[in-house]
């Protein structure tokens, strides 16, 4: 019996296809949460292809992770999902996935938190790293709630990626954001400079929008916005480093020489 979530799960199935036709999850990787109520949670059962859901390919759990509606187990990475969930009173979904270019930051111990697009800076912020823990275990939520404090998407290191926010669509856009970024910052890497916003074009750039500067300290530099403190939720723009703050190495030219020749045989040049 599906009861009255029946849309949630919907939306939760054009999700999972939304996360395989990007390339974001391979097989049956990843995982999708809905937060129901203030102690129910629906979540993806465990070992589901997300790109092939079905409504019954649900379960309802509780925040200590039992299955109060459902036959089926929750995912493996349940404990992930509810510490978010217990965390952050703002979130209402939780996205993990494994989108390949963000995913290669967190296996090379690179965070996505410097201020270089004044998009991401708005909407998205600074997107911190965890400390490496094994998929699936305790360890590995414990390593998460330092960062969903304050950040609205974390990378999990030699993992992937995890966003959050108000509601599905919203978690989901967060993923795409992270990946676009992450695709960006890459290409400027390899180009040998990545062009890092000051904290005054930062402040600015906040400032213009209306984004308020709240004593939230972004995980590089003291440039801070934020929300109303006492929600837990972040700021939209919670990372600007000074430009000479985080300097960028100079590329592997080898690598970047491969590269670039396998993209002129791709365009055909």
């Amino acid at each position: 019996m599906l009861g009255g979530d029946f849309k949630t799960r919907q939306d939760l199935i054009e999700v999972g296809r939304r996360l395989d036709r990007k390339g974001y999850i391979a097989a049956n990787d990843g995982n999708l949460s809905v937060r129901l109520g203030p102690a129910r949670v629906l979540v993806t059962a465990s070992g589901t292809i997300k790109g092939h859901l079905s409504p019954d390919d649900f379960v309802i759990v509780d925040l200590d992770g039992r299955v109060i509606e459902g036959s089926r187990r929750p995912s493996t990475e349940i404990a992930m999902h509810l510490a978010i969930y217990r965390v952050r009173s703002d979130v209402g979904a939780v996205v993990h996935a494994h989108p390949p270019i963000a995913t290669g930051f967190a296996v090379a111990g690179i965070p996505l938190a410097l201020c270089v697009l004044p998009e991401i800076v708005l909407t998205l912020g600074s997107v911190p790293l965890t400390t490496y823990a094994p998929p699936a275990t305790a360890e590995l939520a414990r390593s998460l709630e330092p960062h969903v404090k304050h950040a609205d998407a974390v990378l999990l290191r030699n993992h992937g990626a995890v966003t959050c926010g108000p509601d599905l669509f919203e978690a989901y856009y967060r993923m795409e954001r992270v990946e676009h970024f992450a695709h960006i910052l890459l290409v400027a890497r390899l180009l040998g400079n990545v062009g890092v916003l000051s904290r005054e074009q930062v402040r600015a750039l906040m400032g213009s929008h209306g984004q308020p500067l709240v004593s939230m300290p972004c995980e590089v530099c003291d440039v801070a916005a934020g929300t109303a403190a006492e929600t837990g939720a972040p700021a939209a723009a919670a990372a600007a480093p000074a430009a000479a703050a985080a300097p960028q190495s100079a590329p592997d030219e080898d690598l970047a020489a491969i590269i670039a020749q396998s993209v002129r045989k791709v365009l055909g040049g």
